[in-house]
């Protein structure tokens, strides 16, 4: 896991422009049937993908914390969310609220979360690639490929099938 770890920036900048072009084309004409072959294509993939041996996207980004996540979170610590804020959480360029600090604070050294059952709306949808209209997230798709295996994999199956037509 180590090897695909370091290699997976590259590869995904090498795959950029292709990406780009391919989601571009997407957007203008969604392919009949995209969202039941992204679904298809992600629950394959995570058949085979185990993220506790990877857990790159908690070593090396941060999730989006939503009002009902951070109150979610601090009932679960027994804190005011004020107070789970101000422990955990800053606010980001784009105003949102999003941890102080990546690895993730909340990640074990087995790849464990250890508030899995109540972890943010953000963790439990990553890497986003059985949303429905998948096409209309492909900015936040381009930068998941270089974070997440699993996300890189299944844009290349993805590729591979839609232009095979």
């Amino acid at each position: 896991m180590e090897n695909i770890l370091k290699q997976l920036p590259q590869k995904a900048k090498e795959s950029e422009a292709e990406n780009k072009k391919f989601f571009a084309k997407l957007k203008k004409k969604p392919t009949k049937h995209l969202d039941s072959l992204m679904q298809e294509l992600h629950e394959e993939e995570f058949q085979r993908t185990d993220c506790l041996k990877c857990a790159n996207c908690c070593k090396t980004t941060g999730p989006l914390f939503t009002d009902k996540d951070i109150e979610r979170i601090s009932k679960h610590f027994r804190m005011k969310p004020k107070q789970f804020i101000e422990t955990y959480l800053r606010i980001d360029e784009d105003n949102d609220y999003v941890l102080q600090s990546v690895p993730c604070s909340f990640l074990g050294a087995d790849n464990y979360c250890s508030i899995y059952d109540v972890r943010p709306k953000a963790c439990r949808e990553f890497p986003h690639t059985d949303r429905k209209k998948f096409q209309q997230i492909s900015n936040l798709t381009m930068k998941n490929v270089a974070i997440c295996p699993a996300a890189f994999n299944i844009v290349e199956e993805m590729k591979r099938r839609v232009n095979s037509k």
